[in-house]
C-alpha cells in the first residue's frame, strides 16, 4: 500500500471519496487536475450526495480553480471504478472504499482531513477553514504523486 510518500509506480487513475463529494474530495480532484493536468485521471465520490459549497467554491477560486460546476456524487453514480488508487478523507468514505474494493485490485489509503463545514464564526474565519483544506490536500497530494514535488 502506498504511503504519503508516494507510491512505488504513479498511479494512472486515482479516486478521491469523502461523506458528501461537496467540499474535500472535489477539491482534491480539482488540486490533482490542476497539478497534474491529462497525466492522471482524477475523479470524486462521496457516500451521499451533498449539495455544492460556495465556501469551497470561493477558497478554490482564490487558486484560480474552478469548481463551480461540479455535481456531487456517490460511489454509485460512478461511470468507471478501474482506479490505481483511492484517497479517502472520511472516516465513512474510507469503509466504503474497503467495501467497494473488495473484489478489485486497488490500494486504498486514508488522509483524515478536517471537516470545513464544521467551522462556524465569521465569514473570515470559515473561509480559513476552508483554505486550511485546501492547502493541506494541495500539499499532499503533490507529495504522493510528484517526483519534482517529493521533497516538499
Amino acid at each position: 500500500m502506498p504511503d504519503e510518500g508516494g507510491p512505488v509506480s504513479r498511479p494512472s487513475a486515482v479516486l478521491f471519496a469523502c461523506t458528501q463529494n461537496a467540499v474535500r474530495s472535489p477539491m482534491a480532484e480539482a488540486l490533482g487536475r490542476h497539478y497534474f493536468g491529462r497525466e492522471i485521471y482524477f475523479a470524486s465520490a462521496g457516500l451521499k450526495r451533498g449539495e455544492s459549497d460556495p465556501f469551497a467554491i470561493a477558497a478554490m477560486d482564490e487558486l484560480g480553480v474552478d469548481i463551480s460546476r461540479h455535481k456531487p456524487h456517490t460511489f454509485e453514480d460512478l461511470e468507471d471504478s478501474n482506479f490505481d488508487l483511492i484517497v479517502t478523507l472520511s472516516p465513512e468514505s474510507h469503509h466504503k472504499a474497503l467495501e467497494f474494493t473488495r473484489t478489485m485490485a486497488v490500494d486504498v489509503v486514508y488522509w483524515p482531513t478536517l471537516d470545513a463545514t464544521a467551522t462556524s464564526g465569521s465569514r473570515e474565519t470559515i473561509m480559513e477553514s476552508y483554505r486550511a483544506v485546501r492547502d493541506s490536500l494541495a500539499k499532499r497530494i503533490l507529495k504522493l504523486l510528484s517526483v519534482e514535488h517529493g521533497s516538499d
